[in-house]
Order: C-alpha cells, then sequence, then structure tokens
C-alpha cells in the first residue's frame, strides 16, 4: 500500500519541483536586476560542491502524505486521550504510572499490529492503573554502521526506499492508534516527525541525541510528551540539560509540512524530563540513584520526574533482566516513592533477537526482533501486572 501511495506522490511531487524550478528562473532575474548582482562567468565548482554524493532522489512531503493517509477521528481521539494522560502523570495530576512497552524496533508491520491487538488488551485490564503505550520505533540511531530502521530501509535489503518507510510508519502508527493503542517514538531528525504528526503520544531522545543542541531545540515545540535519556556514558547532567534546554522557548531553522526551510518558534515543552537507561558500565535505577537524580532536577528548578528504561544500560544488553529491574522500580514505587512517574520495556511477540540479513530477510523468524532483544507477551503480562499492583499499593499510602 506504501509503495502504491509513494510511486502517484512521487509523480505529483517532481511536477511541482519541476514547477518550482521554472517559477525561480522566471523570477530570480529581476531579483538580480534590482539588486545589482553583476553576471558572472561560469565557474566550476564540481570539486567544491556535492562532492561526495552520488545521488539525489526526490521525496514524498509530509503535508502530501498527510492529505492521502489523514487521521481518522478514531485515532486523533486515541493521541489526544493518550497525550492528556501522560502529560497528567509527568505532571502528577494522575496518580498512575504510564508504562511504554514494545519492540526494540519495528520492522514487520504485521507482527507490529497483532503485538498491538496485546497492547490493547493490556490497556483495558490494567486501565485503572497503568496508562500503557506501544514502543513504536521505526528509526534507530546507530553507534556505527547497521540497519537504520523501518523507516529508511523497510524492505530490510539495503533499498533504502525511504519514501515507502516514511508512508509506510504512518500507516502503521494510523492502523495502531486506530485501535486505542497510543504510541511512542523516537525521532533522529528535523524532517520524519512531520510525517506523523498528530500520531504520537510520546516522544523520546536517545542517548546518543541527547547532547545535539538541535534535538532540544526542536523538542522544544513538539506537541508530544518529551523524555531525554542519560548520555551513553551515563550522564544524568546531560539529560537534565536537554530538559532545560527544551523547556525554554526557541527560535530555529527548521522544516514545514511542505518539507521547506522555515523559521520555526516555540512556547518550550513543559513535560520534559529525564529518563534514566543506565549506561555501559552499570545500571541506574535503584532508589539511591533515583535520589540522586531527584537532588540534581531540584537543584536545577526542575520537578522531581523520572521514568526508567527497563532495558540497554539497565539491563546490561540482557533482556531477561529487565524482570529484575521492574521487580526493583515496583518496589520502589509500592513504597511510595512519587518520583518514578513511568517504565520502559522492550518486548515483542517472541523472547530474544536475531541477526538481519539484508540479502534473505525473508528468512526472519516472525516475530522476533533483529535489533535488541525482548522480552515475550506472557513475560510482559507478569512486568505489568507487578507494577499495577505497585502503583495501587502507592495510592493506598
Amino acid at each position: 500500500m506504501a509503495t502504491r501511495i509513494v510511486d502517484q506522490l512521487l509523480e505529483v511531487q517532481t511536477r511541482v519541483n519541476g514547477q518550482i524550478d521554472a517559477t525561480l528562473a522566471e523570477l530570480l532575474p529581476d531579483v538580480e536586476q534590482r539588486l545589482g548582482v553583476e553576471p558572472v562567468d561560469d565557474v566550476d565548482l564540481s570539486d567544491l560542491v556535492n562532492a561526495r554524493i552520488t545521488g539525489s532522489s526526490v521525496v514524498v512531503t509530509p503535508a502530501a502524505v498527510a492529505t492521502v493517509v489523514p487521521l481518522s477521528a478514531g485515532s486523533a481521539a486515541t493521541t489526544r486521550a493518550g497525550r492528556r494522560a501522560a502529560t497528567d502523570i509527568v505532571t502528577g495530576r494522575d496518580d498512575r504510572l504510564a508504562v511504554i512497552a514494545g519492540p526494540c524496533s519495528i520492522h514487520d508491520p504485521a507482527a507490529a499490529l497483532e503485538y498491538a491487538a496485546f497492547i490493547a488488551a493490556m490497556r483495558e485490564r490494567h486501565g485503572e492503573d497503568l496508562e500503557v503505550l506501544m514502543r513504536t520505533y521505526t528509526e534507530k540511531p546507530r553507534t556505527e554502521v547497521d540497519w537504520k530502521g523501518f523507516a529508511y530501509d523497510p524492505f530490510l535489503d539495503g533499498s533504502s526506499r525511504i519514501s515507502v518507510g516514511l508512508v509506510a510508519t504512518r500507516l502503521l502508527m494510523c492502523r495502531i492508534t486506530a485501535l486505542g493503542v497510543p504510541v511512542a517514538a523516537e525521532p533522529l531528525n528535523a524532517l520524519t516527525p512531520q510525517y506523523v504528526n498528530g500520531l504520537v503520544t510520546y516522544n523520546g531522545v536517545g542517548a546518543r541525541n541527547v547532547t545535539d543542541q538541535t534535538a532540544r531545540e526542536r523538542v522544544s515545540g513538539f506537541s508530544s510528551v518529551v523524555g531525554f535519556k542519560n548520555s551513553p556514558e551515563g550522564s544524568i547532567e546531560a539529560a537534565i540539560s536537554a530538559v532545560l534546554t527544551a523547556r525554554a522557548p526557541h527560535e530555529f531553522l527548521g522544516v514545514d509540512h511542505h518539507g521547506v526551510s522555515a523559521q520555526l518558534s516555540t512556547t518550550g515543552n513543559d513535560t520534559g524530563h529525564v529518563i534514566l537507561r543506565g549506561d555501559k558500565d552499570g545500571p541506574n535505577y535503584s532508589a539511591a540513584h533515583i535520589a540522586d537524580t531527584k537532588r540534581r532536577l531540584a537543584a536545577r528548578g526542575l520537578p522531581e520526574v523520572v521514568v526508567v528504561d527497563a532495558s540497554h544500560g539497565n539491563s546490561q544488553k540482557d533482556h531477561r533482566r529487565q524482570v529484575d529491574v521492574v521487580a526493583d522500580l515496583a518496589g520502589q514505587v509500592a513504597g511510595g516513592e512519587h518520583a518514578i512517574r513511568g517504565v520502559m520495556v522492550e518486548s515483542n511477540l517472541v523472547a530474544g533477537r536475531q541477526d538481519l540479513d539484508r540479502r534473505h530477510p525473508g528468512r526472519l523468524e516472525y516475530g522476533k526482533s533483529v535489533t535488541d532483544a525482548c522480552v515475550d507477551p506472557g513475560t510482559t503480562e507478569l512486568l505489568l501486572a507487578e507494577l499495577a499492583e505497585a502503583a495501587r499499593a502507592r495510592r493506598r499510602r
């Protein structure tokens, strides 16, 4: 479906780009004349401009994609309610826990929709105590070089049909939110969020991007709830600085829904908070770590709000250790720790992970992660029940 849409939209965009070029060729000479720009001889710039670019392709625009893949009333209602709930949890008006559960990365839309149905059932079961969102990550930050995610290489074969990936991502999020399941994402650049505008409840800024000033500025204008992970080296201060930056208004160069450069003005995002995800040397979810983070936040005049990622550094890349992390967090919550507002869990239809062979992507095992290892639905059910009980215990205190 995404391929069919893209084929139609690329034809339109190619015509639009041609009209832009023709209009500029018609109007710019008059501008040059009015400004007194002196004509110059043609200069060979081939060794100075795009010297390492091997190709340039037309890409569908967010505005065009939104026109042919519109949000349904149900999807809009899901995002609206999800953002309201997540905001209330972060600000303390709602005493439930937010839980972001789902695959490390999405690579198979069919499996993602099956998993979304599981999350829908968990939302119905635990709605009084948990606000469960689905982790729907189609962009993957890489430490070095690897598969960059479904949005960039949707066929998993190195063909990198980005337009298809962007449209397929929007289609998938529309289907998931139509089930009543709010989604969480991790955008990696300025343009991709435009393609899913109105669909994302929670956006996380990953450990590798937390020190990026442009990412901090972009998030200051996001309509979603946002969190910042500590850096890969474990710096909580980097995340706190990011929160402070994102909560402030900014003026910066961005892109509009046509993909055109625009000066953007933002109000600042007052939902910004820290996500503790551990680091390569060890976890940072213990009561002592939570207390230290609260102290650091208070010292900077920020609310004592923390979301904890049970995977990554906190599980030391062993998906089975997420059980221990959640048990510890549940104990802290049940004991009355109010700073912990949310938990992230990497979960999929099948436990573990598998390597992606781009020569034979059809050989992948259905429902198993191609990036970080995940726990299975049965384990996820137990973790959610444990967190729900902890939220009830905290409420009774």
